[in-house]
């Protein structure tokens, strides 16, 4: 498949009346974020008028990074690797046994 040419991003004159916000106040940053992270459902509305729904949830144990965190520990096993390192250098008597898998 030939790759096109990227399109310059729109801007504010070319965005649908329905989708500017710039008339909106009392917007709220992160509004969603805590339920985001519990868990949530999306549901894909198909043309042949079936909906397809997913849940997602963290498994137990998992963490998100922020997206800065991520840049420096891309895997489980760097982030593991890195906890460890600083597991090593607490003192005994302020962490409990390492149980190591």
């Amino acid at each position: 498949m030939k790759k096109t040419k990227a399109e310059e991003p729109a801007t504010i004159e070319d965005m649908k009346p329905e989708y500017d916000f710039s008339t909106m106040k009392g917007g709220v940053r992160g509004k969603y974020y805590k339920t985001y992270r519990e868990g949530h459902t999306v549901v894909v509305h198909k043309e042949d008028g079936a909906d397809s729904v997913r849940y997602f949830k963290l498994e137990d144990g998992a963490i998100m990074l922020e997206p800065d965190v991520k840049e420096y520990f891309p895997t489980s096993d760097a982030v593991n690797k890195a906890l460890r390192s600083l597991i090593e250098i607490i003192p005994a008597k302020k962490h409990a046994p390492r149980h190591r898998k």
